[in-house]
């Protein structure tokens, strides 16, 4: 891959950065209790996500940028299993949880898709 693209006009980019709000938000309700346990995880998480993609398209070689893209795919798994935690112990109502689980879902294939791209040298 020649040129990476800037960061915020990847997809994968964008709605990483929309999970991040609504999960920031959504956390903002649970028990204070859980300000250094839960909620602290469950935000550093999801917000290493879009980090990782934006310090990774600063890589010059694809293989780096493939590296980054693995790390925010592991901090997306995380987030899954959080968001569940959250949902089960009832902080975050189901309807709710299930939105953003699929979300995870469907960006864990884009950075399938991504990673592939960046490692064929489109």
């Amino acid at each position: 891959m020649d040129t990476i693209l800037h960061y915020s006009r990847l997809n994968v980019w964008q709605r990483s950065h929309k999970l991040v709000l609504a999960v920031y938000r959504a956390s903002q309700s649970f028990p204070t209790a859980e300000r250094f346990g839960l909620t602290s995880q469950l935000r550093r998480a999801v917000l290493s996500v879009p980090t990782n993609i934006a310090e990774g398209s600063k890589s010059v070689a694809p293989k780096e940028y493939a590296h980054f893209l693995n790390i925010a795919e592991g901090s997306l798994s995380e987030t899954q299993y959080l968001l569940l935690v959250g949902r089960d112990l009832g902080y975050i109502p189901k309807d709710l949880a299930g939105r953003y689980l699929g979300e995870t879902s469907e960006l864990l294939r884009m950075f399938h898709g991504l990673r592939e791209t960046i490692q064929s040298g489109d």
